[in-house]
Order: C-alpha cells, then sequence, then structure tokens
C-alpha cells in the first residue's frame, strides 16, 4: 500500500502517474485540490478525457467497468473521477471495486474520491484493495494548533507572509472552515502587495467566518481549553444551534470521562478501558490521557448530575438559561484547579 502525505503529492505527480487514487478526508477544498492536481497532472500526460461518475442511490457498478473501457475511437487515455459522498459502497459496490482493483483498465487514471472514513471503513476489505493498488491520500483539515502554520504556507505561495499575531487572528477566525481561509488568503492577495502583512491589515481584511461545531467543543472540552469552549458555545448559540445536540455532545465526554476515571480507580488498565469506550481516535485518546489524571470520580459525578440537571432546562422542566449552564459545565472539566 502506498500512502501519501497530501505535502508530497505535486512532488509525485511531477514523478510519476499511477493508474489509481484514493483520497480521503474531511475537508472538502483538500480533497478538491488534490483532485484537481491529479486531473491536470493526467491531462498533461494524454489523459484528456474525463467521466464523472457518482455513486448514489440506484447507482449500477457496472458503470463503472462501462467508463473504464469506453475509451474513444482515436486512442485517447481518460480519468474515471469516481465518487463515493456517502463513504459506503454498499455490498455490490464492495464487490466491484475489488474486481476493479485486481485488473486496473489500461489508459485510465481512476481517482476515488471518499469522505472521512472510520477506524471500520479503513479495514473493510474493499478500501483495503483500493489501497494495495493504488496510490492513498488522506486530506484532514489542521487542527486550531497547525492551522497558522497552514495559513502561512499559503501566504508564502503567493508571496506574502504575516506575523505569529497576524496569524493567529486569522486562524481563531476560519476555524474549521479551510474553504473560508482559501477565500481569505486569496482576498489578502488581491487587497495588498507582495511582502509582510501587518497585523492591523489582516485584521480589517479577514471577516469571522469561522464554522463553529459540536466535535470542536468536544476536543476543547477534553483540550482543557475555556477561553475556546466559551468561545465555540457563543458561535453555536448564535449559528442557532439546537440545545439537545450541544448537550448529547456534552453529556457523551462527561460519561465517556466518568466510566474511565471509575475504571482507572479499580486498577484497569487505560488502554483496556479506552478499547471498551470505543476511543479509537489517536488525538483524542491523547486529550483523555492527559485531561484524567486531573479529574477526580467526583467532580464526574458531578458533572453528570449537572448534565442531568441541563437536560430538564432543555425539556422546559426546569428553569434556567441553558447556554451559560453549558458554560458551567465545560468548565468544571476545564478548570486546572486539583479537584
Amino acid at each position: 500500500m502506498t500512502t501519501l502525505n497530501p505535502s508530497a503529492l505535486s512532488a509525485h505527480l511531477a514523478r510519476e502517474l499511477a493508474p489509481l487514487y484514493v483520497l480521503h478526508g474531511n475537508d472538502p477544498l483538500l480533497l478538491t485540490e488534490a483532485a484537481d492536481a491529479i486531473r491536470a497532472a493526467a491531462r498533461g500526460r494524454g489523459h484528456t478525457e474525463r467521466e464523472v461518475l457518482v455513486v448514489q442511490t440506484g447507482f449500477r457498478w457496472d458503470e463503472l467497468y462501462l467508463a473504464a473501457g469506453n475509451l474513444s475511437l482515436f486512442g485517447a487515455a481518460k480519468v474515471v473521477d469516481l465518487r463515493i459522498p456517502g463513504g459506503k459502497p454498499g455490498t455490490d459496490g464492495a464487490a466491484a471495486l475489488a474486481r476493479y482493483c485486481q485488473r486496473l483498465p489500461e489508459g485510465v487514471v481512476t481517482v476515488v474520491s471518499l469522505p472521512q472514513l472510520d477506524w471500520k471503513a479503513r479495514k473493510a476489505a474493499w478500501f483495503v484493495a483500493l489501497g494495495s493498488a493504488g496510490v492513498t491520500v488522506e486530506l484532514n483539515a489542521p487542527p486550531l494548533e497547525r492551522l497558522p502554520a497552514w495559513i502561512a504556507q499559503r501566504l508564502k505561495a503567493q508571496g506574502q507572509s504575516a506575523g505569529r499575531e497576524a496569524l493567529a487572528f486569522m486562524a481563531s477566525h476560519v476555524e474549521g472552515n479551510l474553504l473560508a481561509a482559501h477565500q481569505e488568503i486569496q482576498k489578502l492577495g488581491l487587497l495588498y502587495p507582495p511582502g509582510e502583512l501587518s497585523a492591523a491589515q489582516v485584521q480589517d481584511a479577514v471577516l469571522d467566518v469561522a464554522r463553529y461545531d459540536v466535535d470542536q467543543l468536544a476536543q476543547a472540552m477534553l483540550a482543557a481549553d475555556p477561553g475556546r469552549c466559551a468561545r465555540l458555545l457563543d458561535g453555536l448559540k448564535a449559528e442557532g444551534v439546537a440545545a439537545p445536540l450541544v448537550l448529547w455532545v456534552m453529556a457523551t465526554q462527561v460519561r465517556t470521562l466518568a466510566g474511565l476515571r471509575a475504571g482507572l480507580d479499580r486498577g484497569e488498565a487505560l488502554a483496556e478501558l479506552l478499547r471498551a469506550a470505543r476511543v479509537f481516535d489517536e488525538a483524542r485518546r491523547v486529550l483523555i490521557q492527559r485531561l484524567l489524571p486531573r479529574l477526580s470520580l467526583t467532580r464526574l459525578h458531578d458533572a453528570v448530575t449537572h448534565a442531568a440537571a441541563i437536560d430538564r432546562m432543555v425539556k422546559g422542566l426546569a428553569r434556567g438559561d441553558v447556554w451559560d449552564e453549558f458554560l458551567q459545565l465545560a468548565l468544571r472539566l476545564t478548570d486546572k484547579s486539583p479537584a
């Protein structure tokens, strides 16, 4: 299996062109840019035709074989662009992809685009077959701590730079939305000449386009970052995100941590407890391992009780400011004082 880091894709395409590329990840901008780069490299090598197939309900998998085998009378090579937006090809699709990988068609570059895949999908026979036959590239948005470096790299490509303060400001305002970040970077290129941008220039130009979502809130809670929790909760409230969804995410984190803390107090191994709790994401595992030593079972039981009280408010059975209570619940976990 050949797995490429996204930053190595350009150099790879300059050297060679594989018959199959598998793109998967959580960011539409990065997925689109990678697919565009592959198609451009293919055109440069004579693959002038392109056929797009989107796997939806009722999709007939023989269309893949027909598209790959239907070269023009003039012998032009082509690109088959297969998109599986749901991330699951189904039983027929899994079998078709495995057969397709056993004998990739000549004169065809196949690009398979998928969303972010969980650990189970990555171990599925169809995905393993794709990875074994081609080149796999995982394209995920950088987390907040790496976003300033990503922005700096994009600015450098258009002949601009910015200081740490300006990069941090920009990252905080485009967090969770790389497409918006890309647009803001392009706007800076239009507004200002090459060279270093001041913090004032960046602040004047950049809009507050962050896409706040509940997954980021869960991460901020586990990272014990109260400031970020407060900002994310304000954003979720402003965007009209349903309070029951926010409560479900927060309560899930609290219950998971309480179960892990109870297991540790019984002398059980954390690795086994994490597996039993189905915590498979490595970044989340690391955050939990850092947070748990500071949390007592008493504090976590209080947090579970607090979440239950908020649930009564959400259902209209008790009075209170739900969003203020969300913040107070987050602070129970992010408070760095001993408990």
